[in-house]
């Protein structure tokens, strides 16, 4: 295990083209960004989704279709902030993993079971992860990124969940409570299926946005999330020299977060007009050391 590396990758390419051919480009570049737009939603923040990138994807489609999984339950994107090379592949490399997985009724999801282990020689490399209140590059690390999308899908279909853990620190791109993460043979995501039909999972990495949705025979209700936060505390500040700033220079390279205990329900509303409060659990959290470089 390799501790504290951080990577920082910097790729500008300029092409230049003679202005006749530019202008073709430009016109036909922008029919395709309109046409991204519309076909999918891009949030700036982590959350609820709609419209999803693979809606006219020929393999989802026939997927859907073979597992009698025709109704969106619930779709959600995670905002990535600055993931780092290793984390970004990882996510990616889980997120076509688990895309095409089907949950029968009444049967147990495990992420563990279902895209572990999360090692070299399953083609994963080395990702910053959390360890009590440090970072340090691991095997796999990111794949929580997976554990926290398929929770708050979970929690927004209204299912059952069966083993959820929180980080040891709060993370930067869902809010405190809302997240889960993974050590394989020590900690899971798990849900149980309690619905009557399959439901089908589809995922992909887009840039630094992670879409995920379920897919079922019925919509659930509607579920909103509550958090309570106490005890906070505020993340203390590192400083690392680095010979490369100029003298006198500083950079923050972590923005802190603090730590806090989060008692956190889901209100799930229903058709018929009952709102019943679920608990989710209290999530503990030491807070996140601010790290600042300096010469």
């Amino acid at each position: 295990m390799k501790k504290d590396k951080f990577y920082i990758f910097i790729l500008s390419i300029i092409i230049l083209f003679p202005q006749n051919i530019f202008a073709i480009e430009k016109i036909e570049s922008n029919i395709l960004l309109n046409e991204t737009i519309e076909n999918y939603d891009i949030p700036e923040v982590s959350g609820e989704v709609d419209n999803l990138p693979w809606r006219n994807d020929e393999d989802f489609l026939k997927a859907k279709e073979k597992y009698d999984t025709p109704i969106l339950m619930a779709g959600f994107c995670a905002v990535l902030k600055n993931p780092l090379p290793g984390e970004e592949y990882n996510v990616s490399l889980a997120a076509k993993g688990i895309k095409g997985k089907v949950i029968k009724p009444s049967n147990i999801f495990s992420q563990n079971n279902s895209i572990g282990p999360y090692t070299e020689k399953r083609g994963f490399r080395e990702g910053a992860s959390y360890i009590g209140d440090k970072i340090i590059m691991t095997e796999g690390g990111g794949v929580c990124k997976i554990a926290t999308t398929l929770y708050n899908l979970v929690a927004l279909s209204n299912l059952e969940i069966v083993e959820r853990h929180n980080h040891s620190m709060p993370v930067n791109y869902v809010p405190y409570g809302q997240d889960a993460t993974v050590a394989f043979g020590v900690k899971d995501f798990r849900f149980k299926n309690t619905t009557d039909g399959n439901i089908l999972v589809w995922s992909q990495l887009i840039e630094n946005r992670l879409y995920m949705a379920f897919y079922g025979i019925q919509k659930p209700p509607r579920v909103t999330w509550n958090h309570e936060i106490r005890d906070i505390v505020e993340p203390s500040i590192k400083y690392v020299k680095n010979e490369n700033l100029k003298k006198g220079e500083m950079k923050t390279v972590i923005e802190g977060l603090k730590g806090a205990n989060v008692k956190s329900s889901i209100t799930v509303e229903y058709e018929d007009g009952t709102v019943e409060m679920k608990s989710m659990g209290i999530s503990r959290y030491l807070p996140l050391p601010k790290l600042i470089e300096a010469n």
